[in-house]
């Protein structure tokens, strides 16, 4: 914990759920008409959510389960993974949700700030602006959050500081309102306001943030989190106690075009807090992009999401930036603005989603604490039974908005939920079918092919990528790669394997000298965040191997300048699989494999993923036979030209 760290975390980590108060109140009291129990038990529902999905839930229990410094929901997932299969379920619908929600956030968030101008100016197009604003924020997101977070740090301080004061001189006006922290008011308004239950709905808006908040704990440290959400809620806190005050002021009447937040701002400051506004609103958005990014880059090592290029804009632990899913992101709001166009159009398909988050993280959670920290069970059962009676009620109130936009976001968590599943049973049934073989008992006979002048030299160092863990075992498509067909002769045979390990920047490897001179095997040990930059990699591991009088390599060709390290030409042979048309599968199985496949064609490539140069790298493709097809029988007729006389075995059934 450090001063600038807890300013970067004001800066990135809090965005989102420091500008719910641009529009949660709106969202609870809709068109009804303001009296004493909304305007007093809204506040009253809002600061108990707050106290017990944020502080409680994820700021100081969640935020415990921490893997290696790194949050979010599949960060959590990995930490529990071992004691239940089922687990994989809610935690891909928790990180499809959280995604959906990042396309949401951008928009409402922007809008809401934008639309403080329509009283002073209420022809303002609105939309251009927005989507002006959304295309800054997502090409500025490959400078790394560590940069933004130093300039966003002093700019959102000011805004909570901001909201805090305003709510304060209002709540100092009439401070009979802080009576309404008694759950008391919560419950009358729940149970007595006529459809108080389905406020909850508006509610839950102010607590939307805290999802994000955990996901972006690998950016800044836990500590820094903790401590300075403490003074964001204060501020929070006196803005919806500024709000109710205000709203007590205007009871008798429905609010209209009013915003109770702007209603705090004085006439003079109007111009300045929207401006302040709406630099909040971008840097909560950009609280979700990053947290977004962490979430996607953990989905890509547990085979959930396609491989895409991830970027580390900086030194810092934790940052990450992915290009193509950054463009995705900004679509995907495009087209949330251009369909909604107003805040509180949107407002319906907000909640929704992270809702469904919080429900999975629950579970999660549970588990961690039962299983991974031996939390005695009961206690586990009672946290169990009040977060889903909380966050269940939440769920029946938010879905009452389904016809009006709560659709979009169910939409898009299930087209990301879809996406994980076919590509994660697309890989697991891909795995299922690599036949591995022992290495031991064809080494004789690589041997034999490598020492075999009269077989022209394919290159001076062969190369293949084998997933095996284990130096015995290769793949068989590996080995038919080398001895089918025309046989593949080279100096050396080296086997290369990548194990990814939980330390961020572990660079290590292990050599295996499987034949003297013949077939090397090399398992690379890299951190999360290192660029498995192979072919930089590898030449570098057989120069030392040279050098260090390890292995003997004649080039192919000899060099113009001698060389007493030379090492010769490298060729890497990557395999590809496709689907075979010899497959009768099932309705489902298609849909699967055919989905993974298309999914493969636009991921990225292995050779760019990891890091081998396109002149030195050869592509193969196999079949892959999930079912095979049933035998068809044939049957050889006499044909015109055929002889009279029948030939032994031509009219005998064949099963081809």
């Amino acid at each position: 914990m450090t001063a600038a760290g807890l300013l970067v975390a004001v800066g990135i980590v809090f965005g989102d759920i420091g500008t719910s108060p641009l529009y949660t109140y709106r969202a609870i009291i809709e068109d009804r008409v303001v009296d004493e129990t909304l305007a007093l038990g809204g506040v009253s529902a809002i600061f108990w959510t707050l106290t017990f999905q944020t502080t409680l839930k994820y700021v100081l229990l969640t935020l415990r389960a921490d893997n290696n410094g790194e949050g979010g929901i599949f960060s959590l997932y990995t930490l529990i993974r071992r004691y239940a299969k089922w687990l994989l379920f809610p935690a891909i619908a928790g990180g499809s949700f959280l995604i959906a929600d990042s396309i949401i956030t951008p928009p409402i968030s922007v809008s809401s700030a934008i639309e403080g101008l329509l009283p002073l100016y209420p022809d303002l197009p609105t939309v251009p602006i927005v989507l002006t604003i959304i295309f800054l924020l997502f090409a500025a997101q490959q400078a790394g959050t560590d940069k933004l977070g130093k300039a966003f740090g002093p700019i959102m301080t000011i805004w909570f500081t901001m909201i805090g004061l305003m709510g304060a001189l209002q709540l100092a006006k009439n401070p009979g309102v802080i009576r309404a922290l008694n759950p008391v008011y919560a419950y009358d308004m729940i149970v007595n306001y006529p459809e108080g239950f389905w406020l909850l709905g508006g509610v839950f808006l102010c607590s939307t943030g805290a999802e994000a908040l955990y996901s972006d704990m690998g950016h800044v440290g836990r500590r820094n989190v903790q401590v300075s959400w403490f003074y964001v809620k204060i501020c929070l806190i006196l803005c919806y106690l500024g709000q109710a005050a205000w709203l007590l002021d205007h009871m008798g009447k429905p609010l209209g075009n009013l915003n109770s937040f702007f209603g705090l701002v004085p006439d003079w400051f109007m111009l300045p807090s929207i401006g302040i506004a709406t630099l909040a609103t971008i840097i909560a958005s950009q609280a979700l992009i990053s947290g977004t990014f962490t979430l996607v880059s953990e989905a890509f090592r547990l085979t959930l999401l396609p491989k895409m290029r991830i970027v580390f804009p900086s030194d810092a632990r934790g940052q990450v930036y992915i290009p193509a899913f950054n463009w995705l992101l900004m679509a995907g709001c495009f087209i949330v603005v251009l369909h909604f166009r107003e805040s509180k159009n949107m407002e319906a398909a907000f909640g929704l989603s992270v809702n469904l988050t919080m429900l999975t993280t629950t579970v999660l959670l549970g588990m961690y604490l039962y299983a991974k920290k031996r939390v005695n069970g009961l206690i586990v059962l009672s946290l169990l039974l009040i977060y889903f009676f909380i966050e269940g009620g939440f769920l029946i109130a938010n879905l009452r908005k389904f016809t009006h936009g709560g659709w979009v976001s169910l939409l898009l968590g299930m087209i990301m939920i879809t996406v994980m599943l076919v590509w994660h049973n697309g890989s697991r049934i891909k795995r299922r079918l690599t036949q591995f073989v022992s290495l031991r008992d064809h080494l004789p006979i690589l041997r034999q092919l490598s020492n075999d002048n009269d077989v022209p030299k394919y290159a001076t160092n062969l190369v293949y990528l084998t997933a095996s863990s284990q130096h015995q075992l290769v793949e068989e498509h590996i080995l038919d790669s080398i001895l089918e067909g025309m046989p593949k002769r080279a100096d050396v045979y080296w086997l290369i394997h990548i194990e990814l390990v939980d330390d961020p920047y572990t660079t290590e490897y292990v050599v295996d000298i499987l034949e003297a001179e013949d077939v090397v095997r090399i398992t690379f040990k890299l951190g999360f965040r290192v660029q498995p930059r192979i072919n930089l990699l590898f030449r570098k591991v057989v120069e030392e191997m040279v050098r260090c009088h390890e292995i003997t390599i004649k080039p192919k060709y000899r060099p113009l300048k001698p060389n007493p390290n030379a090492i010769g030409d490298f060729r890497f042979i990557v395999i590809n699989r496709f689907l075979s048309y010899e497959n009768e599968l099932s309705l489902l199985e298609t849909f699967i494999m055919n989905g993974y496949f298309a999914l493969k064609r636009i991921s990225l490539a292995d050779e760019s993923a990891y890091g081998l140069d396109s002149q030195n790298v050869a592509t193969e493709q196999i079949p892959l036979v999930v079912n095979a097809a049933n035998p068809i029988r044939l049957r050889r007729v006499k044909g015109k030209g055929d002889i009279d006389e029948p030939l032994d075995g031509l009219n005998m059934v064949a099963d081809v």
